[in-house]
């Protein structure tokens, strides 16, 4: 296929060799962070900041590999001046980890088609500029090698187009519920820290009335 389908299948084979490499890539990098993640551990710390105990909030949170935790321990760490700012920096740098490659993929996804349209033009193109001045019998030959030719360049980038886009959705949509996950974590911290100092200072000011 790779002689039959003329030059452009060398950068057809190149985007190829890419898109399995990115999609291996990520594959790995997900498998491993779903066994990463601990729901146990994250409903324990919701209780800790329900409590008001935000020294055992960090603690729980402090050296673990779950993406919402390592979040919260980063917004935990700056609770005292600005929680919210920090917990948008470390779901940001969260959220940027799981799209990588996302841009490269959904290029590869229209490469791929398009390279084979090209090669499926470059087929016919030279077809017509060799049957000139030639039998019947070559011309027939050289028709049936162009289209031929222009085939495999089409099927090939469309397999590739293919392979990649079923991949590059389930990303997509896996990126897009760890934004949701992280989004709603922050929110429920920002919301138990609010109401965990309002306590406090209620609390204060009872004794100060007492």
């Amino acid at each position: 296929y790779l002689e039959a389908g003329g030059p452009v299948m060398w950068p057809i084979l190149g985007t190829a060799m890419v898109a399995g490499a990115v999609v291996g890539e990520r594959i790995f990098w997900w498998t491993r962070e779903s066994r990463r993640g601990d729901p146990g551990t994250l409903e324990k710390l919701f209780a800790a900041l329900e409590n008001g105990d935000f020294k055992e909030a960090a603690r729980l949170s402090k050296g673990s590999n779950d993406p919402v935790l390592r979040m919260i321990w980063h917004g935990m760490n700056h609770y005292h001046s600005s929680l919210q700012g920090a917990l948008q920096v470390a779901a940001g740098a969260e959220i940027q980890k799981a799209g990588r490659f996302l841009t490269v993929m959904d290029t590869l996804v229209t490469l791929g088609p398009l390279l084979g349209l090209l090669g499926t033009v470059s087929g016919i193109f030279r077809t017509f500029l060799s049957i000139g001045g030639t039998s019947v019998e070559g011309a027939m030959a050289e028709v049936t090698g162009g289209i031929g030719e222009a085939l495999i360049a089409t099927m090939c980038g469309l397999a590739i187009a293919i392979v990649a886009l079923i991949p590059f959705n389930y990303f997509t949509r896996k990126n897009a519920q760890l934004q949701f996950d992280l989004e709603s974590a922050a929110t429920n911290v920002e919301v138990m820290v609010a109401a965990a100092r309002q306590r406090g200072v209620e609390t204060q000011s009872l004794r100060k009335e007492s």
